[in-house]
C-alpha cells in the first residue's frame, strides 16, 4: 500500500468515526428511530424521502371544519373539493398516526362529553367507524410510537392511548396548563413543551418519569399557538396570536431568549421541506373568533438567522391558519379559519390560490408527507 492510501485511508476512517460519533451523540428513548442527522432532526423530511410504504396513499389535502362537522377533500393537482364527509362534532384537525398508515379526525365536542377520532384511510380517502374518546381537540404521539396522546384540552389532562385501539393506557394531568393544546418534542424524544392557549404559557412534560416538570409564563401577548423544535433542538418556537410573533425558548432551561416579530394574530408553524425555514401564519386578529378579511399573511422566518425573510399577505385579507407544506415543498396550505376557504401558497413566490370549503375550517393535514413516522398534530414528521 502506497503512502498516498494509507493517508486516504485513514482520512475516510476518521470521517467514518467523527459520523458515527455525531449519530451516537443524541441518546434517544428506547423504541424511538435514531437521529441520522443531530444538526438537522427534519433530515429525513426532504421531498425525495416519502416512505416506499405510502405509494398506494391518495394525494389529496383533508379539510375538518369545526362548525358543519364534516372533512372536505382537495385535489390538489386541480384545486378543487373532490370529496366531503361528515364526522363528528367539532373537528379541529386531522392527525397521520406514527406508524403512518391512518389519519385521525380529532372531534373534541366542545362543551359535551361526546368526543370521538374519525380514522380515515389514506389509500381510499373514505372514514371508517369512530372511536368514542374523552375531549380530543388535538392528538400527538409518543416518539417511540407506543401511545397516542390525545390533548383534551377542557379537561387539562394528557390521555396517553393505544395508538391503534385507543384504549386508556394512563394520563398525565395539566392542572397549571388552561387550554393545553399544541406541542413538540425534544430531539431526545425524552420530554415534549405544550402551549397553554388560556393561561399564556407553556408546559414541560417528562415522558419518562410521566409528570410535568415546569411551567413558563411568556413575557407578553399571552395566547401561545403552535410550537416548533429547530433543526438541532436547541430552540423551540412558540407562536402567540397576541404578541404578533414567535417566542424563542430554551427548552433545558425553560426559559425565553428572544422574540420574532411577525404579524398580527401568529398561529401555526410549519418548517420548510428543507428544514431551513419557518412559514408562520398570521391569522389576522387576537380573538378565537375573528372577522373576515382580516390582515392575515405569512411570514417567512430563517432558522440560522431568526430574521424574517418575507412577507406573504392574503389577497383582500383572510385569516390563515394550520395546515402543512406539500411532499415537494413547492405549496404550503393553510386554512382560512373566518374566511371559510383553503390558501394554497406558492412557496416560491408568496402568491396565493384561494379554494372555497365549508364552516370554519381548523387543522388541515396534507398527505402523503415525507418521513419515517409521524409524531402528531397535521403532520409533525420525523
Amino acid at each position: 500500500m502506497t503512502l498516498r492510501q494509507r493517508i486516504r485511508g485513514a482520512f475516510f476512517a476518521a470521517l467514518g468515526f467523527a459520523f458515527f460519533e455525531a449519530r451516537a451523540q443524541i441518546d434517544t428513548v428506547p423504541g424511538m428511530p435514531p437521529v441520522p442527522d443531530p444538526k438537522n432532526l427534519y433530515s429525513e423530511t426532504t421531498a425525495d424521502k416519502v416512505s416506499p410504504a405510502l405509494a398506494g396513499d391518495k394525494e389529496l389535502v383533508y379539510v375538518p371544519h369545526v362548525q358543519s362537522n364534516d372533512v372536505y377533500v382537495i385535489d390538489p393537482k386541480t384545486f378543487k373539493v373532490v370529496d366531503k364527509f361528515k364526522v363528528g362534532l367539532n373537528p379541529q384537525h386531522v392527525v397521520p398516526s406514527w406508524d403512518l398508515q391512518t389519519l385521525w379526525v380529532t372531534n373534541n365536542a366542545e362543551r359535551t362529553t361526546k368526543g370521538s377520532l374519525t380514522p380515515i384511510d389514506p389509500k381510499t380517502g373514505k372514514p371508517g367507524a369512530p372511536i368514542d374518546v374523552d375531549d380530543p381537540y388535538n392528538m400527538y404521539f409518543s416518539p417511540d410510537g407506543e401511545s397516542a396522546i390525545v390533548v383534551a384540552e377542557a379537561l387539562k389532562r394528557l390521555d396517553f392511548r393505544d395508538p391503534k385501539t385507543m384504549k386508556l393506557q394512563y394520563s398525565i394531568r395539566t392542572p397549571g396548563c388552561a387550554g393545553v393544546n399544541h406541542a413538540d418534542f425534544s430531539i431526545d424524544g425524552k420530554y415534549a413543551i405544550f402551549t397553554c392557549e388560556f393561561s399564556g404559557g407553556l408546559a414541560k412534560v417528562d415522558l419518562v418519569n410521566r409528570k410535568v416538570t415546569g411551567y413558563l409564563k411568556l413575557s407578553r401577548g399571552g395566547m401561545p399557538q403552535d410550537i416548533r423544535v429547530s433543526p438541532d433542538g436547541s430552540r423551540f418556537y412558540v407562536a402567540d396570536m397576541h404578541a404578533d410573533g414567535i417566542f424563542v425558548i430554551d427548552p433545558e432551561a425553560l426559559k425565553e431568549i428572544g422574540f420574532v416579530k411577525t404579524g398580527k394574530g401568529t398561529h401555526g408553524i410549519y418548517p420548510s421541506r428543507d428544514g431551513k425555514k419557518l412559514y408562520v401564519a398570521n391569522r389576522g386578529s387576537h380573538v378565537i373568533h375573528g372577522m373576515k378579511g382580516g390582515p392575515g399573511s405569512v411570514s417567512v422566518v430563517d432558522f440560522a438567522t431568526e430574521k424574517v425573510e418575507a412577507t406573504w399577505p392574503v389577497p383582500g385579507g383572510g385569516s390563515p391558519d394550520m395546515g402543512n407544506v406539500s411532499a415537494d415543498g413547492k405549496t404550503l396550505w393553510l386554512s382560512g379559519r373566518y374566511d371559510n376557504v383553503v390558501y394554497a401558497f406558492d412557496t416560491t413566490t408568496g402568491e396565493a390560490k384561494v379554494i372555497k370549503v365549508g364552516n370554519e375550517p381548523h387543522g388541515l393535514a396534507v398527505w402523503p408527507q415525507p418521513g419515517r413516522y409521524s409524531l402528531g398534530h397535521t403532520g409533525n414528521m420525523r
